[in-house]
């Protein structure tokens, strides 16, 4: 079993399309007679010389069949409090038929607006229960729905997950259709007026025939969606909702026995009918020889290059996904050095091996670097493929990549729930596989892959037909009736019981402080440097600390960049740096049993790094053309545009917000501006570590001493940031970005609040969830639930040092403009007015806070994640343990006054992204300020 397929992001589930082709029999290299016994001999040795141990791994199962046909999985995980549900329905858009696609995407968004027993929104429960990682997904092969919540709200999830499946029909009104309809429809909007959005409808076209049920991607048409009737949705019901086409796993702190009961309890009265036929391979017969190109809003162009490979399930699945990592996705990976290092030709190279039930695709996409002409980075491309087929294969990486695989599974099964979790892992493995451990029992298979297999199937699918689609930027940029009572939803145990780990605190030889929490459920171990800086420290440079902390992976010590990274993947350890606006900070994550070596490489990290001249005029190159993608996307514009309205150009914080820094302040960067940064602020005196996991104070301390022996504080004075205060405008001000024929508006609107203080914290927090800071806020119910005129609308407070910005956004389809505004306003308005918080809203969100904590600490970085911000405040171990008691005793009084001392929306600062032609006058007659259209940058 392909072992990184587990981990593919869901968003290429949705928008990524495969096909599949069988190989021609030319293809196939004939070996004489002569030659077999010395191929044979190679074999055996590379077989040898490619494996790595798999990791000892065990997820332990109970599978059980009901008698109305629902596969019933079971694992206990009993480290924390809390149970995953994870429902697969197998059904996805493969089972759609032309003239009626995106049914299968449309109708998971009709299951979470109630059900038959419990009309209305389907997350409200939930998010007053401490539900996590709570989701829906659709691809084209299957619909899955998945929640982690705290156990004493077990019974409500099982009774919430039951009621949709066996008593749904009668809920689907076609106002709720419509309401569904145009969230949906906004969706696919706001992916289509992203940046190559549209690409992967193009290849979903390109590659398969009209009628191959891979021809369309899941969103679906937009014909279609307008044309699906009510009875179209109910026949899709009761066709693919029933327990013989569905999996349920319940993985957590619960007993076969116990889960088995509750099982048969919510489930085992609901009846199957007839379920429909489903189709299990449609492979095409031959590569698909295409070449097209299309125009876009783009900031530089894209080539995909796409190639039909066999379904999930096949012999070379684990050789294809091997071979997508040798080419790309690494610094060490093939393409990656020679486009985007060696020659420059490049800004970014990926690729990924996407299987699926009826056909397989293997993709490649370049992004091309400005200035540099299509031809050569194609020419480049197709060479680098045809070398690589022949015999690039390299046993050395091979081993790496699987080391570095193995690794990140083991970090990632601490989680029972959500992508990538125990309970995904199961699901997926019994819907592709039949077998709930395939995926796990199948590690030993993927270990044994040799550089051989991977090279048959480099020289059997890399061939020169292929389909290729050039992306250019336009020239001018612009039920039951009996069982489980159904009469109420059970209630929720709110009983929450944590056992966090003790922290321990202690001083390095060196003066660095180090706060540790052993948790030894996994082999591994987690940590965190920071150290105060951040982009408030850039100064006249924007951009500076977070090309400091880019630079740190390009190789310390006597290792350069591609050395660095193949360490890692040897020790199976990731060692990376990240920037926000008041800290930068090493991260650290490496198994148990690689430590030691694992914190040498660290150490080399902080204290040798080596900022190469050479590799710093492309990783600038390449910032700069990020840039340019940036303003390439509506919310990134926005983003980038803000922060300086609100505090101000040359404020610490007035850089912006996506972290990039700027094209002037990028472009004079020097290496001395690099090691200047590192020396002023990367010093024990400045910083703090925290530690997690499969190790004790003992082995932790005397591991650091010695790797960090050489790491003193300097004796110059430790260099401070300074964040001035700033007003806020007098009145609200509305600036206004051009970008014609956009397909939606991006609405973004900010307000700069006091810096975060422990007193109030929980009031200020419970105040900006009810309004805008949740999926069931009065903001998002009303824009996507009630209008639908945006897929959703958030706010977010960020979490800094000085003065905090709280940033409300909202993509709407692009007629809708003017109107959402006066919406949104309307919302803070009555908010504070004659609408204030209310009782219920209050308690949904006081239960949902105390109850979520039952899952914020199962995974040792969500552990590490809280130490580290605790530590940095200055809060004392006990600030976490307690917050459950200060949230329970917050006062609709306390909520109120918050929202009347932090809330402005009459001193919003607004940012508004759009067709100008469409929406500037509807927004000007608003006027709820001055009006300024800010120069596109183009």
């Amino acid at each position: 079993m392909e072992l990184r397929q587990v981990l593919i992001c869901l968003f290429l589930s949705t928008f990524f399309l495969a096909s599949c082709g069988q190989p021609d029999e030319e293809s196939h290299r004939a070996l004489s007679v002569d030659k077999e016994a010395a191929a044979s001999s190679r074999a055996a040795a590379a077989d040898k010389q490619a494996y790595v141990a798999a990791p000892k791994l065990e997820i332990p199962f109970h599978k059980e069949v009901l008698d109305n046909g629902l596969t019933v999985i079971v694992h206990g995980d009993h480290k924390a409090p809390v149970v995953s549900i994870n429902i697969w329905y197998k059904v996805g858009s493969k089972d759609e038929v032309p003239g009626k696609t995106g049914f299968a995407h449309l109708f998971e968004h009709l299951m979470f607006n109630g059900s038959e027993n419990y009309p209305g929104e389907y997350f409200e429960p939930f998010q007053r229960s401490g539900a996590t990682d709570m989701n829906g997904t659709t691809n084209n092969d299957r619909t899955n729905y998945f929640e982690t919540v705290p156990k004493g709200a077990l019974d409500m999830a099982l009774w919430m997950e039951s009621d949709r499946m066996g008593h749904f029909s009668g809920a689907i009104t076609q106002e709720v259709l419509d309401e569904q309809r145009g969230v949906v429809k906004n969706e696919k909007r706001q992916g289509e007026n992203a940046p190559y959005g549209k690409a992967f409808d193009t290849i979903a076209i390109s590659t398969f025939p009209p009628y191959h049920p891979y021809s369309w991607t899941p969103i679906g048409s937009m014909e279609d969606l307008d044309n699906a009737s009510l009875e179209d949705v109910k026949k899709w019901f009761a066709d693919y909702y029933q327990p013989a086409n569905a999996i349920l796993v319940i993985a957590g702190d619960i007993s076969v026995e116990e889960a088995m009961a509750k099982a048969r309890q919510y489930f085992g009265d609901i009846p199957s009918t007839e379920v429909q036929p489903r189709l299990k391979n449609w492979e095409l017969p031959a590569q698909v020889n295409k070449r097209e190109i299309i125009f876009d809003q783009v900031p530089q162009t894209r080539i995909y290059k796409v190639w039909n490979v066999p379904a999930i399930g096949s012999e070379e699945e684990d050789a294809l996904d091997l071979m997508t990592s040798l080419l790309a996705n690494r610094k060490n990976s093939l393409l990656y050095r020679r486009l985007v290092r060696d020659e420059q030709v490049a800004t970014g190279v990926s690729a990924f091996y996407y299987g699926r039930q009826l056909a397989g695709q293997l993709v490649i996409m370049v992004d091309v670097k400005p200035g540099q002409p299509l031809e050569k980075v194609e020419k480049l491309l197709d060479a680098e493929l045809r070398e690589f087929a022949k015999g690039g294969v390299s046993t050395e990486e091979l081993r790496r990549i699987k080391q570095s695989e193995f690794a990140g599974l083991v970090k990632g099964l601490e989680k029972t729930g959500g992508f990538g979790g125990k309970s995904d892992i199961l699901a997926r493995s019994e819907f592709y596989y039949g077998d709930p451990g395939a995926l796990i029992g199948g590690l030993e298979e993927y270990a044994k892959v040799s550089a051989l297999e991977v090279q048959d199937v480099a020289s059997r699918w890399l061939k020169p037909n292929s389909y290729t689609l050039i992306v250019k930027p336009k020239k001018k940029y612009s039920s039951a009736d009996k069982g489980v009572d159904r009469s109420k939803l059970p209630a929720v145990d709110k009983t929450v019981e944590l056992e966090l780990p003790e922290q321990k605190a202690f001083t390095l030889d060196n003066g660095l402080p180090v706060v540790l929490a052993e948790r030894h459920d996994t082999p591994a171990v987690f940590m965190n440097l920071q150290f105060r800086s951040g982009a408030a420290a850039d100064r006249d440079k924007p951009g500076l600390a977070s090309m400091a902390a880019q630079m740190l992976s390009e190789g310390p010590g006597e290792l350069d960049g591609l050395e660095f990274s193949a360490r890692q993947e040897e020790l199976g350890a990731s060692i990376g740096a990240g920037s926000g606006l008041d800290y930068n900070s090493i991260t650290f994550s490496a198994l148990k049993t690689q430590l030691e070596p694992s914190l040498e490489l660290f150490a080399k990290v902080v204290l040798q790094p080596l900022f190469p001249e050479k590799d710093l005029a492309r990783v600038k190159s390449n910032r700069i053309d990020a840039i340019a993608q940036e303003k390439a996307q509506p919310q990134g514009l926005a983003l980038r545009e803000l922060p300086p309205l609100l505090y101000g150009k040359g404020h610490p914080y007035g850089s912006p917000l996506t972290g990039s820094g700027t094209v002037e302040g990028i472009g004079a960067i020097s290496r001395d501006d690099l090691v200047q940064f590192h020396e002023n602020w990367v010093r024990p005196d400045n910083a703090m570590l925290t530690v997690v996991g499969d190790v004790t104070e003992e082995e932790i301390k005397t591991l650091l001493n010695k790797a960090l022996a050489g790491w003193k504080a300097p004796k110059s004075e430790l260099a401070q940031v300074q964040v001035p205060q700033v007003e806020r405008p007098q009145r609200a001000r509305v600036y206004l970005l051009d970008r014609p024929g956009a397909e939606q508006s991006y609405i973004m609107a900010g307000l700069v609040m006091p810096p975060w203080q422990p007193e109030g914290a929980e009031a200020f927090d419970a105040m900006a969830n009810i309004i805008a800071g949740k999926f069931t806020s009065r903001v998002n119910m009303n824009l996507r639930e009630d209008k639908h005129w945006s897929y959703g609308a958030r706010a977010v407070s960020l979490d800094t040092e000085g003065q905090r910005p709280y940033i409300l956004f909202a993509p709407v389809q692009t007629d809708k403009t003017a109107p959402a505004i006066e919406e949104l306003l309307k919302e803070y308005r009555s908010y504070l007015g004659d609408k204030p918080v209310r009782e219920e809203e209050l308690a949904d969100y006081r239960d949902d806070e105390v109850l979520k904590q039952s899952g914020r600490f199962q995974t040792k970085g969500q552990l590490l994640s809280s130490i580290t911000w605790q530590v940095e405040k200055g809060l004392p171990p006990a600030y976490i343990a307690e917050y459950p008691q200060r949230v329970a005793a917050l006062t609709k009084d306390s909520v109120e006054a918050s929202a009347q001392e932090f809330l402005a929306p009459e001193q919003f600062t607004w940012v508004i992204v759009g067709d100008l032609g469409k929406i500037q006058k509807e927004i000007e007659a608003l006027d709820i300020g001055p009006v300024e259209v800010l120069p596109s940058g183009d």
